[in-house]
């Protein structure tokens, strides 16, 4: 467990209320908790807790009605939509049950998306998505379109979108939801080992007790609150 001193978010009494005509809908209520550089954290919570929309929320998708949300004492809630952006772009990368890559676009191109929209060096991103795509077993498979990948390759290609920016934190919504189980098995080997090797903090949406039981800590969300820290 990492020490307390090496917070790397601090999130502090945040709330997130949705209204549909007359009826207002809290999701999130006062809710509080911190995750440290480094910490391989499991959400896990019962289907409509609010699971996405706080890792919408920590991914600055979308903002609190209440509270902050704080980067090394940063209050990113505070941002403009283009700080947000810019942010967003920079220090988290985001990995979803499906994997949305562009479908006229190789693996290393959507590898290096997010290198790309941030104006890098092409041949240094380049180098580096493929040195990572690499690492996940799909060297031979850079060139390929996403319609010529299997589903767990796809998802590998996601993964790699997720790192290449080095984040700060990866935030993952069930990633292995549409996978079977010797895809996902592996996706999480792969993942886990990825994000332990290059100290980021990764926070992970899931109902498998076989995921979160091989993280290092489980935040269970149940009514908007967080149970069990």
């Amino acid at each position: 467990m990492k020490t307390e001193n090496n917070e790397l978010l601090t999130v502090q009494n945040i709330s997130k209320a949705y209204v549909d005509a007359e009826k207002t809908l809290q999701v999130i209520s006062n809710l509080s908790f911190s995750i440290q550089s480094g910490e391989v954290v499991a959400l896990m919570g019962e289907s409509g807790a609010g699971k996405t929309t706080l890792l919408n929320l920590l991914g600055l998708l979308d903002t609190p009605d209440t509270g902050s949300i704080k980067f090394h004492d940063d209050d990113v809630a505070k941002y403009t939509e283009e700080e947000r952006a810019i942010f967003r772009n920079a220090k988290i990368g985001f990995l979803f049950q499906f994997h949305h890559l562009l479908s006229d676009f190789s693996a290393l191109e959507n590898a290096m998306m997010p290198g790309l929209i941030r104006n890098d060096d092409k041949k240094v991103l380049a180098e580096k998505a493929s040195n990572l795509l690499a690492r996940v077993g799909l060297s031979k498979r850079m060139t390929h379109l996403p319609s010529e990948l299997s589903g767990g390759e796809q998802q590998r290609v996601a993964m790699v979108r997720a790192l290449v920016n080095d984040p700060l934190l990866v935030l993952a919504d069930e990633p292995t939801g549409n996978l079977d189980e010797t895809n996902s098995t592996q996706f999480i080997d792969m993942a886990l080992q990825m994000v332990r090797d290059t100290g980021r903090s990764f926070l992970i949406a899931t109902h498998s007790s076989r995921v979160s039981e091989r993280c290092d800590r489980i935040l269970r969300l149940a009514h908007g609150k967080i149970e069990g820290i």
